[in-house]
């Protein structure tokens, strides 16, 4: 997740931006299956741990997706 979007070509990017929302939406929907759809007992300590992390990763991916979305406007993409 750490190539250099300004070396991107415009379809790379764009590549690269479908992949992001694709592995974000996975996340999301694991994150909800783990949660909402279970009976797996999760200590509350591990519940908020596992909640940091879900909404760290998901931050990351938001701010990949908006610095490609800047970068093809900027472009003209």
């Amino acid at each position: 997740m750490e190539n250099e979007p300004e070396k991107m070509t415009v379809e790379e990017l764009r590549g690269e931006l479908e992949r992001l929302r694709d592995e974000l939406r996975d996340l999301e929907d694991m994150h909800s299956f783990t949660f909402g759809k279970t009976s797996v007992h999760i200590g509350a300590e591990k519940a908020q741990n596992m909640q940091a992390e879900f909404e760290e990763e998901c931050n990351q991916y938001c701010q990949r997706i908006s610095r490609i979305e800047n970068l093809l406007r900027q472009r003209g993409a």
